[in-house]
């Protein structure tokens, strides 16, 4: 196996004269929880579906859990866990069933499937729906049950692609409290493809932007917000002059200094240390307003392209247009 559980050098997919995704290059340590983000079309379920075998490449090379995607595809369908933006579960079949039925797929004996699928029923609070047909759970009960169908075989890696879509707020919170619980309890690795910027920022350890078939960042959140934006102050002086004071104050410790009227704005490093001083260095200037507006994860993007990770853009090429 290679030191990393991921491992892409100049992944490429192209339909006809699209090209989808264009060299892409990743490593993925065991354990840690990657969340790769982009608008639509940026090349992100391209690349998941090409990463779990879905879709062959049409050039470079890629390791999954220790086995190439081109040459042992079987292998890595055995060792990783995928939960796809579609429901899994067949719709007239109930919930403990479908859960022995994965079990017995990946070659589980009866009682071991049985066992298994009990297990995660507890895990995952689906104790009191064994009995019913998946087309009467909810939308966040579904979820959850798609995220058990993906764990029966107890993968090392597990694949989330935008799991919380179309979730009410309590069920996203449900979901990700399972997933993140089982991930701490088993040491399991997590790569997410997500468009909810909260999850990204608050439970990834690494966060990966592609757009155009490219990554065009990789790094935490806080890092990428530091390094790519930053924290900005916005103060409203009372007096006609006084944003200009304050401009002239916060100059040296500032970049992308502006004032407009009575409004300064200004990037700094440290937004909550830099406010009180500048107010405490200019103390005759008398203040209306003053703030500290902290960066997203979509000021980012909007760094990085010029438009926001929440632009729809076009959709990507799915495998039933592709005939992949």
């Amino acid at each position: 196996m290679t030191s990393s559980l991921i491992e892409a050098r100049g992944l490429t997919r192209s339909f006809g004269s699209v090209q989808a995704v264009r060299g892409l290059d990743l490593d993925v340590a065991t354990g840690e929880l990657v969340a790769f983000l982009g608008p639509n079309g940026a090349g992100k379920s391209t690349s998941l579906r090409m990463l779990t075998t879905l879709l062959a490449p049409t050039s470079g090379s890629a390791t999954v859990a220790g086995c190439d995607i081109a040459t042992d595809p079987a292998g890595v369908r055995r060792r990783i866990g995928y939960v796809g933006q579609g429901n899994g579960a067949g719709h007239t079949q109930r919930v403990a069933d479908e859960l022995v039925s994965q079990g017995r797929a990946y070659g589980l004996r009866r009682r071991e499937a049985r066992d298994r699928a009990a297990e995660l029923m507890s895990a995952l609070e689906l104790d009191a729906l064994a009995g019913r047909k998946v087309q009467t759970l909810s939308g966040g009960q579904r979820r959850r049950l798609d995220v058990a169908l993906g764990l029966v075989h107890r993968p090392g890696l597990l694949f989330l692609d935008e799991p919380s879509t179309g979730l009410d707020p309590q069920s996203r919170a449900n979901l990700w409290e399972h997933v993140l619980r089982l991930r701490a309890e088993h040491g399991m690795t997590v790569f997410l493809t997500t468009h909810y910027l909260d999850e990204a920022d608050t439970m990834a350890e690494r966060v990966m932007v592609m757009d155009h078939g490219r990554v065009i960042a990789d790094d935490t959140a806080d890092r990428l917000k530091s390094k790519h934006v930053g924290e900005r102050i916005v103060v409203r002086a009372a007096g006609r002059d006084g944003a200009a004071r304050l401009a002239a104050a916060v100059a040296t410790e500032a970049s992308d200094v502006a004032v407009d009227g009575r409004t300064l704005t200004a990037r700094v490093e440290n937004g909550p240390a830099t406010l009180p001083a500048l107010l405490r260095a200019v103390p005759d200037v008398a203040v209306e307003t003053a703030e500290v507006r902290r960066a997203t994860l979509d000021d980012v993007f909007l760094a990085l392209t010029g438009r926001s990770l929440r632009d729809t853009g076009s959709a990507e090429p799915t495998t039933e247009t592709t005939g992949a």
